[in-house]
């Protein structure tokens, strides 16, 4: 489980392509106490640390985790936020996330202001149905309030700190980024909607 709280941002160094997967070397910010088997969150993808080598990390990744999820199209040197799994007792600061991604979405908007930035994200009715003003979804593995919200997608208001310690400051129109929405909203909405459908 994961909090979406990015703890900063790492990059790919290597990428080889096997027959059945991709193995990804990624420079990771912070990789004291961290074991093989270990799941970390990259750009909000849970993967599995295969092979540790002081800060860099090996993460085996399928081809329908690449398909479904941005890390297909990262390259080397790719920049992508990272995060350590959540601890028991620690403080959790954002929102669960299990680091299942629920859809690849796209950056329509992107308008600066100051240090910070309006984002506009385009989603299919699966995702906009999830979708609360105010309330939390995971782009990139980052928990962040969800502004106004349109039949298309919604605003993301990205404040200086977030723009600091994640890769968002790179963010461009086009862009694809990963979506998640938290597994206690999803069935909240699925069962609300298999009810009404039942008592029509």
């Amino acid at each position: 489980m994961f909090t979406g709280i990015v703890e900063g941002v790492g990059m790919i160094v290597n990428r080889h392509t096997f027959d059945s997967y991709d193995r990804l070397t990624i420079r990771i910010p912070n990789a004291e106490g961290l074991r093989r088997g270990a799941s970390v969150s990259i750009h909000g993808v849970c993967l599995t640390a295969t092979q540790i080598n002081e800060a860099d990390v090996d993460f085996d990744v399928i081809p329908e985790t690449l398909a479904r999820t941005t890390l297909g199209a990262l390259n080397e040197g790719a920049r992508v936020n990272v995060e350590r799994s959540l601890k028991m007792g620690q403080e959790l600061g954002g929102h669960l996330l299990s680091g299942h991604i629920l859809e690849t979405a796209t950056v329509l908007n992107r308008i600066d202001r100051e240090e910070g930035c309006d984002v506009f994200i385009s989603t299919s009715h699966q995702t906009t149905r999830f979708l609360m003003e105010k309330g939390y979804i995971a782009v990139n593995g980052a928990s962040l309030t969800i502004g106004k919200i349109e039949d298309s997608g919604f605003w993301l208001h990205l404040i200086p700190e977030t723009m600091r310690l994640t890769t968002f400051d790179e963010l461009q129109v086009g862009e694809k980024v990963n979506l998640e929405i938290d597994t206690m909203t999803q069935t909240i909405v699925n069962t609300v909607e298999r009810f009404l459908s039942m008592k029509e």
